[in-house]
């Protein structure tokens, strides 16, 4: 018997920045709306867009102040409630924000942020601090609205461990979080001659080996590690830096004093990563935070092998084997663990084989089709749930 199709909703989807040149969060709620679109009228509410899609509605809300943050994301959720508080099916969060029946949660949580790991003095100082921060008020009572049980309210996770935290740092959440990781569109792969016509577009040199680095949060995403790690390999291995640019000044720094510079390229934001995944031989990632790191996921699905934190530290990771699809890294922030995992896959032929062919498998199915599926299943229970 098949499967009558959904009936076409009227979705508002709220992000504050809607533009893909941004973190995983933004381009994960993008790609969402782009297949929604598809079948459905789609409307984003944003304060920053730079995106065009056939079938979407834009609305633009402008920062009501640049700072304080926090004052800007309270003026946000006023102003998106106000906007979509009738004429919608659904409305869809991907912000921190007391209204909308699906609330996406990409990030760790402020509560988990604040006071995970933390014992004795440190936690009460954490305490104290909040006492006496309006900022950290906002942002907890926010939090504890978002998640708060309302008739129709689905809350969903990126990957398993960030549901798993969830729940234990809001027990009212036990047994209510659906899980629905980033997807991506399977590209053909890619070829030699369009890999070097790419580098020397980029001014890339051809016969490097390029290893990709792919974050905004230079620090957390271990850029530090790694550029420490490019100093004990060979010359001819050529880093690719991708991301936030208000960090190249210190990280240039860096590989300057470690006598690099010539083999690291700070590019700075692109809207166009695939470009990079195309061009490199391999993704390192030794992030110390990710709830799943869509870069990795994306890197796989260009064919790419990659270097990995473990799942202590990256969501995706959760569900990768080492040596099978990936390369896991027991501490991301040692360089020399980074170094031999990045000099096993530039030497060993048949390992880097085992790992474009069984990445690109495992992104295989995160196909973006499934997801939205998934997606507008959590629609209609929380419909009939009102």
């Amino acid at each position: 018997m098949t499967r009558p199709p959904p009936p076409r909703l009227r979705i508002a989807i709220l992000n504050r920045g809607f533009f893909s040149h941004a973190g995983g969060a933004e381009r994960y709620s993008i790609s969402l709306a782009e297949e929604l679109a598809k079948k459905h009228d789609v409307h984003v509410f944003a304060q920053h867009i730079d995106h065009s899609y056939p079938g979407i509605t834009y609305h633009l809300l402008k920062e009501c102040v640049r700072r304080p943050s926090w004052i800007n994301l309270l003026c946000y959720d006023v102003r998106s409630w106000w906007a979509t508080r009738k004429g919608f099916d659904i409305v869809h969060s991907h912000e921190n924000t007391w209204h909308g029946q699906i609330q996406t949660v990409h990030v760790r949580t402020v509560k988990v942020g604040l006071f995970h790991g933390r014992s004795g003095w440190p936690r009460l100082k954490r305490y104290l601090q909040v006492a006496t921060s309006i900022r950290l008020w906002t942002y907890l009572l926010l939090e504890r609205a978002r998640f708060a049980k309302w008739p129709g309210r689905v809350v969903i996770a990126t990957s398993e461990p960030l549901r798993a935290e969830l729940e234990r740092a809001y027990p009212v959440l036990n047994g209510r979080v659906a899980v629905v990781p980033p997807g991506v569109h399977l590209p053909p792969e890619s070829n030699e001659s369009n890999k070097a016509r790419l580098r020397q577009a980029a001014h890339v040199p051809t016969d490097s080996f390029v290893a990709l680095f792919v974050g905004n949060d230079y620090g957390k995403k271990g850029l530090g590690p790694l550029l420490q790690a490019m100093s004990t390999l060979p010359s001819h291995v050529h880093l690719l830096v991708i991301g936030n640019a208000a960090h190249i000044a210190e990280y240039s720094a860096r590989a300057r004093a470690l006598g690099i510079e010539g083999r690291v390229q700070f590019v700075g934001p692109v809207s166009k990563v695939d470009e990079y995944y195309q061009m490199a031989d391999l993704l390192v990632h030794p992030t110390t935070e990710d709830t799943f790191a869509l870069v990795v996921l994306e890197a796989m699905a260009h064919g790419l092998p990659v270097v990995v934190s473990g799942s202590e530290w990256c969501g995706i990771a959760a569900g990768l084997h080492h040596e099978v699809e990936a390369l896991l890294l027991n501490n991301p922030r040692d360089a020399q663990e980074i170094a031999q995992s990045i000099s096993r896959i530039l030497q060993d032929r048949a390992l880097q084989v085992r790992l474009r062919e069984n990445g690109r498998y495992f992104a295989s199915k995160y196909g973006w089709e499934s997801l939205t599926a998934q997606q507008e299943q959590l629609y209609a229970i929380a419909l009939k749930s009102i």
